[in-house]
């Protein structure tokens, strides 16, 4: 849909013109001065702030559908932003998005990640795009190749090609060539891969989130379901983790999109302290008032012998990504350069953790658990 862009002139300042001037003759001679402009109205900002009002984005959110995207599809919807969600599950799947915004704001759009066109049809009315596509193993249909790599390499291309200037691609901060996780190794070579694609792309790095939803808090807690001790790498002391909570990488996304500086740039997204994945875990059982019994892994192929028949489903169970050590990059910008002052994990914790806990403990008081311990390296 296209609108033309008038300006119009209260009529006390309108020029008197003579009734001989308003002749054909004279009005053709005159030079046309409006200019016509293909523009969406959902590009138009309008109104006060807020859910009903247009603040000016219509974003296509791929990857919408999973643990991030529902916070930042949240974020979007409640400043009056027009969503574009693409989606290739059922559509009752994605119920709970059509409450985030205003009637009409989220538009729910079916594609295939391997069609070209499907693409470009999902962000042809947009002026933001953002790669949330991700996922923790692989599958008979998608590898990690294929969703780390090709997917946002396609995303990207089509953006540049459709002349949008704000792309914002999803990585994660440990992305290494030389990791010995697969999953992060194709997290590095997408990053290249998109930057090769849009070099004006918002690149962002996150460390592991933890929110309601989580795949990092609950899946230790939901630990002591296969047994009486969890099992962790060398015991977990080698390992350090600072997590981030994922309100704060929404906000990030949101401030990523109304800076205009924020273009070509990386952003390490990180929790204000690191811990020890020991005295992490070891804090989760704690708000859960849950005994803590780790079990010392001392290498993950050595689990793996446990269940040489299903490799990967050991591979899934231990998440290699998860004991590898997060990175420092001291010479990124992080989440204070977009405004945003890191949640600590203390804070946030007893939201995710308090379904987790007997009855008897439910209502008791997050100030009865000793924080956890944390590190400097």
């Amino acid at each position: 849909m296209a609108t033309v862009g008038l300006v119009s002139r209260p009529v006390s300042v309108l020029p008197k013109i003579s009734r001989a001037a308003c002749s054909p003759a004279v009005l053709s001679a005159v030079p046309a001065t409006v200019q016509h402009r293909k523009l969406h109205h959902a590009l138009i900002p309008k109104g006060k702030g807020g859910r009903s009002s247009s603040s000016g984005v219509a974003a296509t959110v791929f990857g919408a559908t999973g643990f991030l995207g529902r916070y930042v599809v949240n974020r979007l919807g409640r400043v009056g932003s027009q969503v574009v969600v693409p989606h290739r599950c059922d559509q009752y799947d994605v119920m709970y998005l059509r409450p985030m915004g205003d009637l009409g704001q989220i538009i729910f759009m079916e594609w295939d990640a391997r069609n070209k066109d499907s693409i470009k049809r999902a962000l042809e009315h947009s002026n933001v795009v953002i790669n949330l596509v991700g996922r923790e193993w692989e599958t008979r249909n998608y590898h990690f190749e294929d969703v780390f790599v090709t997917i946002p390499q396609q995303i990207a291309k089509a953006t540049r090609e459709a002349g949008i200037t704000k792309f914002i691609h999803m990585s994660h901060l440990n992305a290494d060539i030389r990791s010995p996780s697969k999953y992060l190794r194709n997290k590095a070579v997408g990053e290249t891969a998109v930057r090769d694609e849009f070099p004006d792309a918002i690149i962002l790095k996150p460390s592991e989130m933890y929110g309601r939803e989580d795949r990092f808090f609950n899946y230790y807690a939901n630990m002591r379901w296969f047994g009486n001790a969890i099992p962790l790498l060398s015991l977990g002391k080698k390992t350090v983790k600072q997590p981030v909570h994922v309100v704060d990488v929404a906000k990030a996304i949101i401030n990523a999109i109304k800076d205009p500086d924020a273009n070509g740039k990386t952003y390490a997204l990180v929790g204000p302290n690191r811990y020890l994945l020991h005295d992490l875990v070891e804090y989760i059982y704690a708000v859960a008032h849950r005994p803590f019994v780790p079990y010392p892994l001392p290498h993950n192929d050595v689990f793996n012998q446990f269940c040489p028949t299903k490799p990967k489903l050991c591979t899934v169970l231990i998440c290699p990504q998860f004991h590898t050590t997060d990175m420092k990059y001291p010479g990124l910008p992080g989440l204070e350069d977009l405004g945003i002052v890191p949640s600590t994990v203390e804070q946030k914790a007893i939201e995710i953790l308090r379904r987790h806990r007997r009855f008897r403990y439910l209502e008791a008081e997050l100030d009865e658990t000793k924080p956890a311990k944390t590190v400097s390296h």
